[in-house]
């Protein structure tokens, strides 16, 4: 049996949490805690150290899911998780383009950690202020080759090509090694 370690990152209130709630075939393993701040006026948790789901593809792959704190006071988790990783996804909240430059940071910062495959998915897609993808692709300096996916984290469908996108951009990869 081949396990894989995947990480979803993002800024806060991205939708990282809900993507791994949404496909996990196990009560995801959360840090959430009360926020008092000004941030709750977006939502009342945020996840402290990590959450923590998995899903098996089939009888020979699992997929671990490992999903980071959004907010930057909790970033030294983030070299943490990042370490044996295979590939990761940024997560962007497509209806809030101020939290882009963050989204692009946080990539970058992942790059550094381990230069692995990623993809970037573009959640909440489903609704009407939501970014078109190729504006999203300009705001966030996206290279042409990046995988730029549409998702809605509570979907559990769209969650599910997200992952295989990111499982066959690293076994691409792998093939272009040997």
């Amino acid at each position: 049996m081949q396990t894989v370690k995947m990480v979803v990152t993002g800024p806060f209130n991205a939708g990282k949490t809900e993507f791994i709630r949404s496909v996990s075939e196990i009560d995801v393993v959360s840090t959430e805690r009360k926020i008092s701040s000004e941030a709750e006026k977006v939502k009342n948790y945020t996840t402290v150290a990590m959450d923590f789901g998995r899903i098996t593809v089939d009888d020979n792959l699992v997929l671990y899911l490992f999903g980071t704190p959004g907010q930057r006071r909790f970033d030294f988790m983030w070299e943490i998780l990042s370490e044996g990783m295979l590939g990761f996804i940024v997560m962007v909240d497509s209806t809030r383009p101020e939290t882009f430059r963050e989204a692009r940071n946080i990539l970058e910062t992942f790059r550094a950690y381990a230069p692995t495959p990623y993809v970037v998915a573009a959640n909440k897609q489903d609704r009407e202020d939501a970014w078109e993808l190729d504006d999203m692709r300009i705001a966030l300096r996206l290279d042409p080759k990046v995988k730029l996916l549409p998702c809605v984290a509570r979907q559990k469908e769209t969650v599910k090509t997200v992952l295989l996108e990111l499982l066959y951009t690293i076994l691409a990869e792998m093939d272009e090694a040997e």
